[in-house]
């Protein structure tokens, strides 16, 4: 069979994408991606720690980086993006920014992060205040309070789940209730559910039609952020990030139950940490 009318595969464009060991939802990736793009993906070593943030440590070291970047230099990626947001907001703002020199150093090409793209995606949007979504344990959701803190945004609530394994299994219903918390106080400009191994993709759009204003989520800031330096948009209908058409001002409804506001909430200790945060 002939198939020279063809004319050969279509050119592509790749990004690069360095993720934690654990990471789990490739898949969720792609569905921001248009076709022209591809993604290349790597991982970091193993390393028999839970979720916390001796593990966001752990997978942050810039050696850890440098190796991962190496790996994809091959198929000369234009632009390399680190997948993970505990990894990246542990070190504050200038850890993030030291991550992304690590890399570009060893690749050649821009490099970002997800707690970097949570930011540049906060400023894109105009928002000021933001109410927070976390899987993790207490102590690494205050390192993520403290870093957005850092940038200069106001933390009005925080709901987090305490978990420390299999945090891509969490269903979209679980996601949901407790984005719904964190915004209970009102007075939030955004939404920002942390954790590129939280899925979140389809939950998005809803959440925005009940919560009347932007959600954000660690895996769409971070595709989002990479294609954009590639001058192109990710793929997110009713996404009020990518999609300008989706964009409204934010109107917070009120509604019942506990959070956790910037500066306030239990320090739990170590034993009860897996607890959700807003029960």
């Amino acid at each position: 069979m002939d198939v020279s009318f063809l004319g050969g595969p279509r050119p592509q464009r790749g990004v690069g994408v360095v993720a934690p060991f654990d990471f789990a939802l490739d898949r969720e990736l792609w569905r921001w991606v248009p076709d022209d793009i591809s993604l290349h993906l790597t991982r970091t070593p193993f390393v028999p720690v839970e979720v916390s943030l001796d593990l966001a440590r752990l997978v942050s070291e810039h050696e850890t980086l440098g190796d991962a970047v190496r790996t994809l230099n091959a198929i000369t990626p234009e632009v390399v993006a680190y997948a993970c947001t505990s990894g990246s907001f542990v070190g504050g703002i200038a850890g993030e920014r030291a991550m992304c020199e690590a890399m570009t150093r060893e690749g050649a090409v821009p490099s970002l992060t997800t707690s970097g793209a949570l930011l540049e995606a906060l400023a894109s949007l105009g928002a000021r205040r933001v109410a927070l979504v976390t899987p993790y344990t207490v102590s690494v959701t205050r390192s993520l309070e403290k870093y957005v803190a850092e940038a200069g945004v106001t933390v009005t609530g925080c709901a987090f789940m305490g978990l420390t394994r299999h945090i891509w299994k969490v269903p979209y219903r679980n996601v949901a209730d407790m984005a719904r918390q964190a915004v209970s106080r009102g007075g939030a400009d955004a939404l920002f559910i942390s954790c590129t191994n939280l899925p979140t993709y389809d939950v998005i759009p809803q959440l925005e039609a009940e919560l009347r204003l932007p959600v954000l989520s660690a895996n769409q800031v971070t595709m989002w952020a990479a294609l954009r330096r590639l001058g192109t948009r990710a793929v997110g209908p009713y996404q009020r990030l990518i999609d300008p058409a989706a964009r409204i001002g934010p109107v917070v409804p009120e509604s019942s139950g506990a959070v956790l506001p910037e500066g306030s909430g239990p320090v739990l200790p170590e034993e009860e940490q897996q607890q959700e945060g807003w029960t």
